[in-house]
């Protein structure tokens, strides 16, 4: 078994050996990618190190990325300022039935990634695609289209929460390996900005953060065999940030965070590259007729928090996200959720965190009440940023016992980053219980991702835990599966996880499933 990033850091700090670490101040890329191997990081062939991704799949297209870094943790490429990238897409995994080709100018301004659209693809097909560059080709990566007309099952998972130095990626090797996985949602905290490996303000220091992220042979792995739909939480920028206000220091530095992350993300810009410094990430992408993904962005445009006017989507994405609750197709509705949805009071009345959307409440009970006035309870939220699994009833106004459930949310564990301690779950997980009435589940002594079946009767999560988070080769099972039954709000434990282990459950309510 090969030792583990925690280990390894851990000795390191008892040692008092910061200065060697991937992202410490001073150090040369020599030196910089010698401290990450020690990590245990690894590049692929360069120039194509960080690997390959697709994303944002259209039923005609999907987005091909990949970036140009010999030197993955260099300030400056020895790479000219432009460079041609050839991309193929074909229908074999050999790469000889080519379906769709071209040529794409990677350039120094946007650290020589390549963001393209392979279009002319027909829906609800997988593909394979490769790039070449100065005489070099990438791995050959795998991705899917989406579907029309009607779909009767659709499978994909969540990750949110993947904190390079407090653990290794086990989960992703496991979705990976998932052939029948149709994509994959990352809700959030895709790199962490700031911790013992060095701190990230300007954008050679982002760029190199997603470089040494990206040197995980199974964050790669799992980029190269599905596509992903992305948005952003904090820790992408600074923990805890909001909008756009701060200093002008702070103001660069987010800009500079934003153009790292999609210089290094499989991300379809609803406009184009001269969008940045603010990209538009909120959009709306459909599975056939039985899934309508809304991705949300809740940190770009929100005020700052508990004012009675104040506002976590901004103006023009709350009238967007309106007009998606009102024009809903016949299938599910998923929101894809950064932070905390449902209300979470504490046992003396107040919130627990008014950085989740308990600090925008005003606004918040709005948007439900449109949900609840549009009709249709097929709707779920699936959401990361806690570090711990819940699931919890979605209602107009969580402070109403009588108020209808519209929705449920599904709150998955991080993939690496440290949760609350085991005794403060066993403490407070009861406590949340009794002062959230809506909350049916808590567990957060595990680390993992959700995945969830879908279809037109019925959609099942499955929290998916590691061993051991320290362990790249932790196995990986089911602790628990939910599911919620087309046309009727609200959850229910599967009979057959509901002795696994957890802090909170609400015993005294049991939901039947519909015969």
């Amino acid at each position: 078994m090969r030792v583990g990033r925690r280990t390894l850091l851990r000795a390191a700090l008892g040692a008092g050996a910061l200065s060697a670490w991937p992202l410490a101040e001073g150090l040369g890329p020599r030196a910089a990618h010698a401290a990450a191997a020690a990590l245990g990081a690894s590049w692929d062939a360069g120039p194509f190190t960080l690997g390959v991704a697709s994303g944002d799949p259209l039923p005609a297209s999907v987005l091909l990325w990949t970036r140009l870094a010999p030197e993955p943790l260099a300030d400056v490429q020895p790479l000219p300022d432009i460079v041609q990238v050839d991309w193929a897409v074909a229908t074999d995994a050999a790469m000889t039935a080519v379906v769709a080709s071209g040529s794409v100018a990677a350039s120094a301004l946007l650290g020589h990634s390549v963001h393209v659209v392979a279009g002319g693809l027909q829906p609800g097909r997988r593909y394979y695609y490769r790039f070449t560059a100065l005489g070099k080709a990438s791995r050959v990566g795998r991705t899917k289209t989406a579907p029309t007309g009607a779909v009767s099952l659709v499978r994909f998972a969540s990750l949110n929460c993947q904190n390079y130095q407090s653990g290794e990626y086990p989960g992703m090797r496991d979705l990976a390996a998932d052939n029948n996985l149709d994509f994959v949602v990352h809700l959030g905290d895709y790199v962490y900005e700031g911790s013992e490996l060095g701190v990230a303000t300007s954008l050679n220091d982002y760029r190199k953060l997603h470089a040494l992220y990206k040197g995980d042979p199974l964050l790669r792995g799992l980029h190269a065999a599905h596509p992903f739909y992305l948005t952003w939480d904090d820790h992408e920028v600074v923990n805890d940030y909001s909008g756009s206000r701060g200093a002008a220091t702070f103001v660069a530095r987010r800009a500079a965070a934003y153009q790292g992350w999609y210089e290094h993300m499989p991300l379809r810009l609803e406009g184009s590259d001269t969008a940045l410094p603010d990209p538009q990430i909120y959009r709306s992408r459909q599975w056939g007729d039985l899934l309508e993904l809304v991705v949300l962005d809740v940190r770009q445009y929100r005020s700052a928090q508990n004012l009675a006017d104040g506002t976590i989507l901004g103006t023009a994405q709350k009238a967007w996200l309106k007009q998606r609750i009102s024009r809903r197709g016949t299938g599910w509705q998923c929101w894809i959720n950064s932070i905390f949805l449902g209300q979470q009071r504490t046992q003396q009345g107040g919130f627990m965190f008014t950085d989740q959307w308990d600090g925008f409440r005003a606004e918040r009970a709005e948007i439900l009440g449109h949900v609840r006035g549009a009709g249709g309870p097929d709707f779920v939220t699936i959401t990361g940023d806690w570090h711990s699994a819940f699931v919890q009833d979605i209602t107009p106004d969580f402070d109403n016992p009588g108020a209808p459930v519209i929705g449920t949310e599904f709150v998955a564990h991080s993939a690496t980053s440290s949760a609350y301690s085991p005794s403060w779950n066993a403490t407070n997980g009861p406590i949340l219980g009794a002062a959230n009435p809506h909350l049916q589940y808590f567990e957060g002594n595990r680390y993992g991702h959700d995945l969830y079946e879908v279809t037109p009767h019925r959609w099942t999560t499955r929290m998916r835990v590691v061993a051991d988070r320290g362990d790249p080769a932790a196995t990986v099972s089911t602790l628990t599966s939910w599911h919620v039954d087309r046309g009727r709000a609200g959850a229910y434990e599967d009979p057959a996880t509901q002795g696994s282990p957890a802090q909170y459950r609400r015993s005294d309510e049991t939901v039947s499933p519909l015969v």
